[in-house]
């Protein structure tokens, strides 16, 4: 029997009697009581047993699904604390903090199909594309009320997923919390979603409904820390039941919350449970774990004396790593396809390794060295990005090191750091080339991709918690630029294997150009594993087009141009290749062969090397020697 089946509380008939079985672990309680409507909220009314295991358990008559209640525990000090269920299954909307009593067996699930299809994918060689969502300010309701429901966000988010051809949904936390302007990520129940969308049961409905349109569900999940509201687990049982006594390791100063006690048995089953409940009860796909780099160092965000060294005179938390590697360990083993991801921001090594090899156990981890790197480059003016471009290229050191994720997430676009669009130099119209390059980059890159719902439609303002995304903007030229060009690129990444089979394979790459940073000029190769299949992606990170741009290559034919940033449909400027380039037997950056492209302004062109008998004849040329114009020549998309 799982905890969360054991613990909490659980509608039940005993003897003919309808009623609920309630446990709790309170280890140091002199007493503990259910309160609730039905006996007015008065402590002692509906006492629990005590065990040697320090597990309070009753059965109280009458009680079932949609009830409220908490415990009243009865300190040894003689305090009285009203607490929430710790796995309660619902919880009342905030700022009202009673747990409800809630049955989940009811939801018939149809998402077998998807199931099935999770456990037989190798993620790491599949496409991944992640659109992260705040559910609360997504969109909002015009009849006055401040949410959708799980319900009516399931189809409207499907939808809009499949237009730009997103493969999974990350929604930041949905476990239930009490105050807004945390997003989530202060969880005061750890088993329940937010009833500021709905039930339970709408939120099974959410998650089914994404399922059955081929779409994954990611949810953010925080078990570095937890908030010291007085109806949570701070001082649960009147000690510090659920975080380490010692503030020194016990409070986190950066955000006035509580760390959990990893080396506690019993707190790392009851965040494990946590884990599997939402895999196993809710069919989640994936579970992107929340500030780690805090979990592992016992100085994070400390001053020398203001923490503790573990047993060796280290920095690193023991009990953290243990727990996360347990952790992941028993998610890949019990639920086959589910993907767990490391927000980490350090050079901790092998976050992504597997555990036999000493790492800790994560599918995938977050680059946020590529994410810092990328957007100090894009902010500046293009006149001075010459002198800068090893922050784009310095990845390539490390890029396979980990199995990563490229993250242009929430926290990009949140206390003044401005918009995607907003952080462009140029005018106008460079700014959306700008926008439009640094997503080829993104797309183009290995590694998988998340993108911050408003990014895709290139707002100016940046994120506000308080308001939908400016919807107003789809219609408008520059922006639909922006949307077309992203649902293009998720279009070629998951539909060329160059593309994603070896997002994590180093087989899959191979630079053209690196150096020439006088004209701010990039070119890689992306490849499948065997090579068979070669995608040549060249970048120009300046507002001058660069016509007759010559770069080696390793193959010789014909390069079919599939993308271009500068596309008129895209709002640009329409420099492009007339639908591609023969190579020529001219030697260039160590290749025998090379070919002579545009390069458009601040943009991105993507060819597919094409060999054999899938070469277009050459056109028919003069007596001058130059070549004659096909019929069916024309610019670039």
């Amino acid at each position: 029997m799982a905890l969360y089946d054991h613990l909490g509380a659980h509608p039940e008939e005993r003897d003919g009697v309808a009623g609920t079985r309630f446990a709790v672990w309170a280890p140091n309680a002199e007493s503990v009581s259910v309160i609730c409507d039905g006996n007015g909220w008065n402590a002692g009314s509906d006492e629990l047993w005590g065990s040697s295991s320090g597990v309070w358990e009753g059965f109280v008559p009458g009680f079932g699904r949609g009830d409220r209640y908490k415990f009243a525990i009865r300190t040894r000090t003689g305090e009285l604390l009203e607490k929430s269920d710790p796995f309660a299954f619902h919880a009342e909307h905030p700022p009202q903090t009673a747990s409800v009593c809630w049955d989940l067996s009811r939801h018939r699930w149809e998402d077998a199909a998807w199931i099935d299809h999770r456990r037989d994918t190798d993620w790491l060689k599949a496409p991944v594309s992640v659109y992260e969502v705040h559910l609360g300010s997504w969109r909002r309701p015009a009849d006055g009320r401040r949410y959708f429901s799980y319900h009516e966000l399931a189809e409207a988010l499907c939808d809009h997923a499949e237009q730009y051809g997103f493969t999974h949904l990350e929604l930041m936390p949905i476990t239930e919390f009490p105050f807004d302007g945390s997003w989530g990520y202060q969880a005061t129940g750890y088993f329940a979603p937010t009833s500021r969308f709905g039930t339970p049961d709408d939120f099974m409905h959410f998650v089914d409904t994404c399922h059955q349109r081929g779409i994954g569900v990611i949810i953010d999940w925080v078990p570095a820390h937890f908030p010291t509201d007085a109806h949570s687990l701070a001082r649960f049982d009147g000690t510090c039941l659920y975080e380490h006594a010692d503030p020194r390791q016990g409070y986190h100063p950066d955000w006035n919350t509580l760390i959990f006690n990893y080396g506690r048995d019993e707190v790392r089953r009851f965040l494990t449970a946590s884990a599997r409940f939402w895999i196993e009860k809710y069919h989640v796909d994936g579970l992107r774990v929340d500030a780690v780099a805090s979990m592992l160092y016992l100085d994070y965000s400390r001053k020398a004396g203001e923490w503790v060294p573990n047993k060796y005179g280290g920095r690193e938390n023991l009990e953290a790593i243990d727990f996360l590697k347990e952790l992941n360990v028993e998610l890949h083993r019990d639920f086959p396809g589910v993907m767990t991801i490391a927000e980490e921001s350090t050079s901790w090594g092998g976050v992504s390794h597997p555990t036999y090899n000493g790492g800790l156990g994560f599918s995938f981890k977050w680059d946020m060295g590529w994410m810092n790197d990328t957007l100090r480059y894009f902010e500046r003016e293009p006149l001075y990005r010459s002198y800068h471009q090893g922050e784009l290229t310095f990845r390539s050191v490390y890029q396979f090191s980990e199995n990563y994720m490229l993250p242009l997430s929430h926290d990009e676009v949140v206390h003044g750091k401005g918009s995607l669009l907003n952080k462009m130099p140029g005018d106008v119209w460079q700014k959306f080339a700008n926008l439009r390059l640094l997503l080829a980059c993104q797309w183009l890159n290995p590694g998988k991709k998340l993108m911050f719902m408003g990014g895709e439609l290139a707002q100016w303002t940046e994120w506000n918690h308080d308001a939908q995304l400016d919807w107003a903007l789809e219609g408008q030229p520059y922006h639909d630029g922006v949307r077309r060009f992203l649902g293009d690129l998720n279009h070629l990444y998951r539909t060329r294997p160059a593309l994603h089979a070896t997002d994590c394979d180093q087989r899959g790459f191979q630079w053209i150009s690196g150096d020439d940073a006088a004209r701010s000029v990039l070119a890689f190769l992306r490849k499948t594993a065997d090579g068979s299949a070669q995608l040549l992606c060249a970048f120009n990170f300046t507002p001058v087009p660069r016509p007759d741009y010559r770069l080696g290559v390793p193959v010789p034919g014909y390069y079919k141009e599939i993308l271009n940033s500068d596309a008129g449909i895209y709002e640009g400027g329409n420099v492009g290749n007339q639908g591609g380039v023969y190579s020529e037997e001219i030697p260039s950056h160590g290749f025998k062969h090379s070919v002579q492209i545009s390069l458009p302004p601040l943009g991105a062109v993507v060819f597919d090397a094409l060999t054999g008998q899938a070469v277009p004849p050459r056109p028919a040329k003069s007596i001058d020697g130059k070549a004659l114009p096909s019929n069916d020549a024309k610019r670039s998309r």
